[in-house]
């Protein structure tokens, strides 16, 4: 029978994966998003299953990610790139239909909740108090809502197709305060901290106006061919 304590840290692990899992949707949405009809909800299945998965074994070892140097650096700038390929290949879902495709959607969602979930597994280690049994069951039940949020954007993504634009925004701000965070510039953003802004901002320009202006470019150059 569970106690008050364990409910409540249960209740504690849910809550932060589900606040933490927004970005997540957003990722799932973008890159099933060019996914036939037929392949979106197993793709998505298996993409948030597979990150899951990786997300209790980096909570397993969350203590020691911490001595990894450069960690956070390293994991922003990837996720950078990756909120930029995913505004510069989000072209109509009738071009795509590819096993490729399928593979590389899900290829993507796991890179993407790896690179984000490093903040997410330490905060949920911590909400656990290093009861595994209880992050296992927390991150479970957080799967069908994270599913839930992602097919609900993708929904929005197919009618309003300028979303992609917010949703990669997102991830690239998210991209950004992952580098501010780092404890290797600390010394650094402490000295300037208007830079943090800057560096977001930074991020925000590059993926939204960079993506446009290469996806433009992309498909003048198909009409040209």
């Amino acid at each position: 029978m569970l106690n008050i304590e364990t409910l409540t840290s249960i209740l504690f692990i849910i809550g932060i994966d589900i606040v933490l899992g927004g970005d997540n949707a957003v990722v799932i949405a973008l890159a099933c998003r060019n996914l036939p009809e037929s392949h979106r909800g197993k793709a998505i299945m298996i993409g948030t299953a597979l990150a899951v998965g990786l997300r209790i074994a980096l909570t397993i070892v969350a203590v020691y990610l911490l001595m990894l140097p450069f960690l956070l650096i390293v994991g922003s700038l990837f996720l950078l790139y990756i909120s930029f390929k995913l505004v510069i290949d989000s072209e109509s879902s009738e071009t795509v239909h590819s096993k490729f495709s399928f593979w590389g959607a899900i290829r993507t969602i796991v890179l993407a909740d790896l690179i984000m979930g490093l903040d997410n597994v330490l905060a949920i280690a911590g909400a656990s108090e290093g009861k595994l049994p209880l992050v296992v069951f927390g991150l479970l039940i957080s799967i069908p809502i994270i599913v839930w949020g992602s097919k609900m954007i993708m929904h929005a993504l197919d009618h309003f197709p300028i979303l992609i634009y917010i949703g990669a925004g997102i991830l690239a701000l998210t991209s950004g305060r992952m580098l501010t965070s780092a404890s290797e510039l600390k010394s650094f953003f402490h000295m300037y901290p208007s830079m943090e802004w800057f560096i977001q901002f930074t991020f925000l320009l590059v993926v939204i106006a960079g993506g446009w202006i290469v996806r433009k470019l992309k498909r003048n150059t198909i009409y040209i061919q």
